[in-house]
């Protein structure tokens, strides 16, 4: 395993920290970069066997995507993986507009060849399955199909209305799309069955209900990549982090991993800021308990204020000064933009005013950790995540310790030449991620995995 294993690039960047967390925790050492990096930070990390670039493409348009994905894609094909993956929300959600995967795949054929894709969206890890091309993700103590689900239904942006994953692709590319549903992973002749898909398909959508599925489908894209005589893959693969749990279940079968990774302890810290642009419900709960159980100051700014140019600063300005009043008396702060889907303003769906609220945020944490020396800081919501860390000078981040409980939002360590942010211990946590006492379990750090949600 001396040679790069896996490149990938996330739509946003919680879900690239998530494809992060995968690989690292299973003892494959691996780098983000949160933008492309100078040839002397890439040296930095020449050792890694997996590296990511973090994106924003979820939150883009397909002129954007046409533009800068192509690219982002130009560098991890130079970069010489055996694999590269697109890694999108295990949700899938996504709109003809907005994010559009389809738009992604059109454009990653056309640097990596017209080989099929294949398409892995299941992670049961997370609790999302597909079986016979459909989508079903758990929220709290129940698995809904997706176009049903409680939140990811009423998406702001990208509600998810179409179940059949196919058929959501279809209203965003004209790309045929094979299937390989569950039934057929145990067929004996299941090689000979994917190559025929793959011979008439231009993508192939794998299904992955339970745990033996995956590892059957991570044989098939480890067996269908690139150079392998004799199979018709490509070399770009799009899903979830499903991918990753794939191929590491069939480089686990090989016995080429050297085993899970080792982490040093986390203490506690006295205080953490977190900012918040997430409308999920669940983020909204994970507010409220902080408020109510933890002591920690929570600070709802006006969305609609912060997301115009003329009231921003203001806006900024009075958020920064009461929590670091707060932050001075020893309490943790969250500023926040909306309290569930219901707080949400239709106004701000539009591109520019999604990413200004990211930068804002963004900016009112750097403001905190430059005034008061913070050591760990939280960012929640994907596309907030995505625009927040352009207002801080980091460049890469490796994983600092993965939270089992709540996997696919790690502790990442920040890599900076700026020695304030180097070494800044943050966690980008999606909006459907983690128990109520999350922010609080951050803070205290080695017991955050005392107990399982």
């Amino acid at each position: 395993m001396s040679e790069l294993l896996l490149s990938y690039y996330g739509d946003d960047l919680t879900g690239s920290t998530d494809a992060l967390e995968a690989l690292a925790s299973h003892g494959v050492p691996s780098v983000l970069f949160t933008r492309r990096p100078s040839d002397e930070q890439r040296a930095r990390f020449a050792h890694c066997q997996a590296l990511g670039l973090a994106g924003t493409s979820r939150s883009e348009s397909n002129d954007w995507m046409r533009r800068e994905l192509k690219q982002a894609f130009h560098w991890l094909a130079q970069q010489g993986a055996e694999l590269t993956h697109y890694k999108t929300c295990s949700t899938f959600d996504s709109s003809p507009e907005v994010g559009s995967i389809g738009c992604a795949m059109e454009v990653g054929r056309s640097v990596f060849g017209d080989n099929p894709i294949p398409l892995v969206v299941g992670v049961p890890q997370m609790r999302r399955y597909t079986v016979f091309g459909e989508l079903f993700a758990a929220y709290q103590d129940q698995v809904y199909r997706i176009d049903r689900h409680p939140v990811m239904a009423r998406h702001p942006v990208t509600p998810m209305r179409e179940a059949d994953l196919r058929r959501h692709l279809a209203e965003q590319t004209a790309l045929s799309i094979g299937l390989i549903a569950a039934p057929s992973l145990t067929r004996p002749d299941i090689d000979d069955h994917v190559d025929e898909v793959m011979a008439t398909s231009s993508a192939v959508l794998f299904d992955v209900l339970e745990p033996h599925h995956q590892q059957a489908v991570g044989y098939q894209l480890w067996r269908t990549r690139p150079g392998v005589t004799g199979t018709s893959g490509g070399g770009l693969v799009v899903g979830s982090s499903g991918v990753e749990y794939a191929l590491l279940r069939e480089w686990q079968r090989q016995g080429t991993l050297a085993g899970p990774a080792a982490f040093a302890p986390l203490p506690s810290v006295d205080r953490i800021a977190v900012v918040s642009g997430s409308v999920s419900s669940t983020t909204a709960r994970q507010i409220d308990w902080a408020r109510q159980h933890a002591n920690f100051h929570t600070i709802e700014v006006d969305a609609r204020r912060l997301a115009d140019p003329v009231s921003c600063q203001q806006v900024m300005a009075s958020a920064v000064s009461e929590a670091l009043e707060a932050l001075n008396k020893g309490r943790s702060i969250i500023v926040h933009t909306a309290m569930g889907p219901d707080s949400h303003d239709d106004s701000l769906t539009a591109e520019s005013s999604r990413h200004r609220l990211g930068k804002s945020l963004g900016e009112m944490l750097r403001r905190l950790v430059d005034d008061q020396g913070l050591s760990r800081v939280c960012v929640a919501g994907g596309d907030t995540s995505s625009h927040a860390i352009a207002a801080l000078d980091i460049h890469a981040l490796t994983v600092r310790l993965p939270l089992p409980d709540t996997p696919g939002s790690p502790l990442c360590q920040a890599h900076s030449d700026d020695p304030r942010y180097h070494a800044l211990e943050v966690a980008f946590k999606g909006g459907q991620i983690g128990g109520d006492d999350y922010f609080e379990r951050l803070r205290r750090g080695s017991h955050i995995a005392d107990h399982e949600h």
